[in-house]
C-alpha cells in the first residue's frame, strides 16, 4: 500500500487554489513553505499524533508532592514538538506580523492552508490553533495598547519570544449554547478586574498563556448584553497559578490531543477588552473566525479519509482483483473524490471573502460582510457533517481493517464526530441564517449573487445548471412560505433553508472551477456533483458516469 509522503504536494487541487488566490511572490514563498510543512504533516506530525491519542494524551496533575495544588496539565514531548513547528511556522503569527522574506503580512489564505494539512493529521492539535487564533483577533482589534503589549507578541511568536498559546472560554454548566445564562462575576481592582466563578468546557486550558474570558461586571444587567470580554493570564508573573483551579479534564470521545477541562475561576486578575458593553459582540467575532477553522478542519479530515480510502482500495485485492476494478467502489470513491475538492473549493472561497471582510485595509460592503457570515453558518454546518460520512465511507472501504486501531481511520471518525458539535450545532446555525435573513435580508444578498455567478457561466457549462436553477426556484418558494409565518415554523423551517443554500452555492462553485481552472475533468466533477447533489441519478443509471469518470477523477491524480 502506498504511503503519503506529503499532503501538500499531493493535493494538486490545493495547489491550484492558492495560485487563484495568492499573489505571485506570495504564492511562491508559500509552496515552499508548505511542501516543507505538509511533509512534516504527512510524516513525523501524524507520527506523534497517534501516540498522543492512544498513549500520550494529557493529564491533570493537581497537587505537587508536597499536597499543594498546582493545576498543571502534563502533554507529552512530542506535543510538545508539534507545537514548535506548527507556531514557528506562522499558522498563528503571520496573519498579523510581516513575514521576513517577503516584507509584509501573510494572510487568513496562507493560515488556512496551513490548517486544512494541519487538520489531515491532528484536527485535535488544530483546536489550539484556532483559539490561538481567536485570541490574537481579539487581541489587536480591541485591546488596549498595554494589554496589547503585554500579550500579543507572545501570542504571534514564531520563535523570537516565549509562546502563549490562546483560548477563549464561554461555555458554563447552566447555560451551554445560552451564553446569555453566563453568570461568572468580574470585580473591579484597582485599574483592572478579579474574575469569579466556572467555566464548564475550557479548551487548551493549562497550555494556554492567557485566554479570553466572558464574564459579567456587578451591575451590569442579564442577558449576553451585560457580558463583557477580558484577557486573563493563566500565570502570575512570578510563575503562579493566576486563581485558576482545574477541576477536572473531560474524557472526550476524540479531539485527546486538546485538554478540555472545567475551570474554576477564584479571583483571577483580568484585564477588560474594549467596550464593557460589547464582549459578546467581540466573541461572536472569534466565533466566526472558529467556525470558518471548523470548516477547514472538517475538508482536512475529508481528504485524509478519501486519500486512505483511495490508496488502500489500489492496494487491497478480494476475489482475484484489486478492489479498484469493482463498479461499485469506483463509484463511492468517484463520488468523494468529487465532494471533497468542490467542497474544499466552496471553503477557501469563503476563506477569501473572510480575508476581505476582517481586513482594516480593504474597503467592504454590508452586502459582503453579510454574506460572509452566511456562507460561514452554512459551510461549517455541510462540511462537518460530510466530514462524519467521509470517514464511515473510508472506514467501509477498509472492511474490518477500517475498524482496527491500527488504522488512522477510528481516529479520524471520533474527531469528526465534534466538528458537528462545535461552534455550534446544526440547529444553532439554522438559528444564525434565519437572524441573518429576518435583521439583514442575508437571504436576498444570497439569491442576487447566486443568479449573477450563473450568468458569467459559458453555454457550454450552463447545460448542467438546470437544477441549480430549479433549486433556487425552491428556495425562493420556501423563502416566500416562511417570510410571513410564525417562529415555530421559521424554524422548524431553518435547517432546510440552510441545506438548500449549501447545495446551490456549492453547485455554483463546482461550475466556476469548471470555467476558471477549465478542462475536461473539472467539467466531469461539475456534471457528477449536481446530478448527485440534487438527486438527478436514475434509479435505472445505464451511463453510469460515476464509473466512467473513474480514471480522469481519481486515477489522474494518483500514482498507482
Amino acid at each position: 500500500m502506498r504511503s503519503i509522503g506529503n499532503f501538500y504536494r499531493e493535493d494538486l487541487h490545493l495547489i491550484e487554489l492558492l495560485k487563484h488566490y495568492l499573489s505571485k511572490d506570495f504564492f511562491s514563498w508559500a509552496d515552499r513553505e508548505l511542501d516543507v510543512f505538509g511533509e512534516l504533516c504527512a510524516g513525523e506530525i501524524d507520527k506523534r499524533a497517534a501516540h498522543t491519542d492512544r498513549e500520550g494524551q494529557p493529564k491533570l496533575i493537581k497537587y505537587n508532592r508536597l499536597g499543594e495544588e498546582i493545576s498543571e496539565i502534563w502533554v507529552n514531548e512530542g506535543y510538545k514538538k508539534t507545537v514548535e513547528q506548527t507556531y514557528n511556522k506562522g499558522i498563528v503569527g503571520y496573519i498579523h506580523k510581516d513575514i521576513p522574506e517577503l516584507g509584509h503580512k501573510g494572510n487568513y489564505m496562507y493560515s488556512y492552508a496551513q490548517g486544512y494539512l494541519l487538520s489531515q493529521t491532528e484536527p485535535g492539535f488544530y483546536c489550539p490553533v484556532t483559539l490561538s487564533m481567536a485570541t490574537a483577533l481579539l487581541l489587536e482589534k480591541y485591546a488596549s495598547d498595554d494589554i496589547k503589549e503585554k500579550f500579543l507578541p507572545h501570542v504571534l511568536s514564531t520563535g523570537e519570544v516565549e509562546l502563549f498559546e490562546g483560548a477563549t472560554f464561554l461555555t458554563e454548566r447552566q447555560g451551554g449554547s445560552d451564553v446569555g445564562a453566563n453568570d461568572t462575576k468580574a470585580v473591579p481592582n484597582g485599574d483592572a478586574y478579579q474574575l469569579w466563578g466556572e467555566k464548564y468546557f475550557a479548551s487548551n486550558s493549562g497550555m494556554c498563556g492567557v485566554t479570553m474570558v466572558l464574564a459579567r461586571i456587578e451591575g451590569s444587567g442579564d442577558g449576553t448584553k451585560g457580558l463583557s470580554l477580558f484577557a486573563v493570564p493563566w500565570r502570575n508573573d512570578d510563575g503562579s497559578l493566576n486563581g485558576i483551579h482545574i477541576r477536572r479534564l473531560k474524557d472526550k470521545l476524540g479531539v485527546r490531543a486538546v485538554p478540555s477541562a472545567e475551570v474554576e475561576f477564584n479571583g483571577a486578575h483580568a484585564y477588560l477588552v474594549g467596550e464593557p458593553s460589547r464582549g459578546i459582540y467581540y466573541m461572536m467575532e472569534a466565533l466566526n473566525l472558529s467556525r470558518v477553522c471548523n470548516a477547514i478542519a472538517s475538508i482536512g479530515i475529508m481528504r485524509r479519509a478519501y486519500i486512505e480510502a483511495r490508496n488502500y482500495a489500489f492496494y487491497r485485492e478480494a476475489f482475484g482483483q484489486p478492489l479498484t476494478n469493482y463498479p461499485m467502489v469506483k463509484e463511492t470513491l468517484t463520488r468523494l473524490a468529487s465532494k471533497q475538492e468542490v467542497e474544499t473549493s466552496a471553503v477557501f472561497h469563503l476563506v477569501h471573502l473572510f480575508d476581505r471582510v476582517v481586513s482594516d485595509d480593504i474597503p467592504t460592503t454590508e452586502e459582503e460582510s453579510v454574506l460572509n457570515r452566511l456562507l460561514i453558518a452554512i459551510l461549517k454546518k455541510e462540511s462537518a457533517e460530510q466530514a462524519i460520512h467521509f470517514t464511515h465511507e473510508a472506514i467501509e472501504l477498509h472492511g474490518g481493517n477500517g475498524y482496527i486501531e491500527d488504522f488512522v481511520l477510528p481516529r479520524l471518525l471520533r474527531d469528526a464526530q465534534v466538528l458537528t458539535v462545535w461552534e455550534g450545532t446544526a440547529n444553532i446555525l439554522g438559528l444564525e441564517v434565519l437572524r441573518l435573513m429576518n435583521k439583514h435580508k442575508a437571504h436576498e444578498y444570497f439569491l442576487t449573487y447566486m443568479k449573477e455567478e450563473l450568468t458569467l457561466l459559458p453555454e457550454e457549462l450552463l447545460a448542467y445548471a438546470a437544477p441549480v436553477e430549479e433549486g433556487i426556484a425552491k428556495l425562493e418558494q420556501l423563502l416566500k412560505k416562511v417570510a410571513t409565518a410564525n417562529q415555530d415554523i421559521q424554524t422548524y423551517h431553518a435547517k432546510r433553508i440552510a441545506e438548500l443554500m449549501a447545495n446551490i452555492f456549492e453547485s455554483v462553485i463546482a461550475l466556476k472551477d469548471a470555467h476558471s481552472i477549465g478542462g475536461e475533468r473539472k467539467r466531469m466533477i461539475a456534471e457528477l456533483f449536481i446530478e448527485h447533489a440534487w438527486n438527478q441519478t436514475k434509479w435505472i443509471d445505464d451511463e453510469m458516469k460515476a464509473v466512467k469518470y473513474f480514471d480522469d477523477i481519481v486515477v489522474g491524480k494518483v500514482r498507482v
